[in-house]
């Protein structure tokens, strides 16, 4: 692992039209390289907010055909940057859904500094809840569930890759710190009001718990679509220290990164050493 890096946590507040997204991220892309930044983070659903499926479908395309994923590849080689796609939705591989409709995938990818893809993951929990007051989601209905964990080496050592209302399972994270992690990325597009009350102490027990630096690119604010985000983008340290809070203004949040603190952090409180089996399936 190299012992210190510059994290980005870019803050958007994505529309329902991909090409209008990728002009508004390509200016955060290069301001945050501009202040320094060697990792930069998008939040999910970057690529498009569209809450009508079939519009979502239509505008949807297959991974190696997407217009933001190959903007973000050429990103990545023009600033010599590692680009993590906290997620674009694209065509799911799998096989269509019973009424013939295909399914989509909620898909993290993250970029080396040479524009090549070092790894994808596809988010494993959807967002099935009601929240009140008109408030309710059905990820499932859409979206083809992702079955494995991601572990993947960068330069500053092993980024274990999540999403959004995959920050609900800490068994996800515990896993992936187990496996190796040093990192996680938690991208997410997060509801005003469970965002509100859930936010900042489920981000900082992730880290905590695991001894893990926790990047949390986030959407903000009203959307085109009407929908609300939290932004609040975070940046936390295996201690729970609150590094980088984006509030609720777009653009990037940046953070510098001593590699170190992971193994100090653990060397505190070694919890990772000490998990028990107790035969549960």
């Amino acid at each position: 692992m190299s012992g210190r890096f510059t994290a980005a946590c870019l803050q958007t507040r994505s529309g329902v039209n991909p090409t209008d997204n990728i002009a508004a991220v390509a200016d955060m892309v290069h301001a945050a390289r501009d202040a320094g930044a060697d990792f930069i983070m998008m939040p999910e659903t970057v690529n498009m907010m569209e809450p009508d499926r079939p519009q979502a479908r239509a505008k949807a395309t297959v991974e190696a055909d997407d217009p933001f994923l190959a903007a973000a590849r050429d990103w990545a080689r023009d600033t010599g940057a590692w680009i993590l796609l906290g997620s674009i939705v694209v065509k799911s591989d799998g096989p269509p859904r019973d009424d013939g409709e295909i399914y989509l995938a909620n898909r993290s990818l993250l970029i080396n500094a040479t524009g090549e893809i070092a790894a994808r993951y596809d988010k494993i929990h959807m967002f099935d809840v009601d929240l009140g007051g008109g408030e309710v989601y059905r990820e499932a209905e859409a979206y083809r569930p992702g079955s494995d964990l991601v572990l993947a080496d960068t330069p500053w050592g092993k980024l274990g890759i999540t999403i959004c209302y995959d920050l609900r399972f800490p068994r996800l994270y515990r896993e992936l710190a187990q496996a190796g992690a040093d990192f996680l990325s938690i991208p997410s597009a997060f509801t005003q009001p469970t965002g509100r009350a859930h936010w900042h102490v489920l981000m900082r027990a992730r880290a905590i718990e695991t001894g893990c630096f926790v990047f949390a690119p986030a959407q903000t604010g009203v959307h085109e679509s009407g929908r609300k985000t939290y932004g609040h983008s975070l940046i936390v340290d295996p201690w729970g220290e609150v590094l980088a809070d984006g509030e609720e203004a777009l653009g990037p949040v940046t953070a510098d990164i001593d590699v170190d603190k992971v193994a100090a952090a653990r060397t505190k409180m070694p919890s990772l050493q000490h998990d028990r089996d107790f035969g549960w399936d």
